[in-house]
């Protein structure tokens, strides 16, 4: 495959992967924060789906164009800047994985409060909690990724 394509290959999924992440957790975030569980079992629902269509597509892409990338580069597999970036990444996607699970309780819990006609109990809010936690490392590392990935520090 051609190196140019490879590339924007690359770029756009990190772009997508990137921005549907930032997106999703701007809006659940937001709609938590206006309390309402029939609005926040909208979002979650909308969130996870994303998750599935856009993130988990675009995870699977990153290190297989990534890969391919430094093949076609002729960049050693064991620079600095790349084991850094295989770390982060790896770190990046452990916080991904849970934080899907925690998405889908999120949507369910307010689901069930929605419908009940209840606020958003106690439970919603420890899982929350947990989601906003994964997300910080995650959202540093991809960001961490980016800067080395133009970068390229010896």
């Amino acid at each position: 495959m051609d190196y140019q394509l490879l590339k924007w290959a690359h770029i756009l999924s990190s772009t997508l992967l990137f921005g549907t992440g930032i997106g999703s957790a701007y809006y659940l975030l937001r709609a938590t924060l206006e309390r309402d569980p029939a609005v926040v079992a909208t979002v979650a629902r909308h969130v996870v789906l994303a998750d599935w269509l856009f993130t988990a597509t675009t995870a699977l892409l990153q290190p297989l164009t990534g890969y391919l990338l430094i093949r076609a580069a002729g960049f050693p597999p064991d620079s600095g800047w790349l084991v850094k970036s295989y770390w982060l990444y790896g770190l990046a996607i452990a916080c991904w994985l849970p934080v899907v699970h925690l998405q889908m309780r999120l949507r369910d819990i307010a689901h069930a409060a929605a419908a009940a006609g209840d606020p958003l109990p106690p439970a919603y809010w420890r899982v929350f909690r947990g989601w906003f936690a994964l997300g910080v490392p995650a959202f540093f590392a991809f960001v961490a990724i980016f800067w080395l990935m133009v970068a390229k520090p010896v």
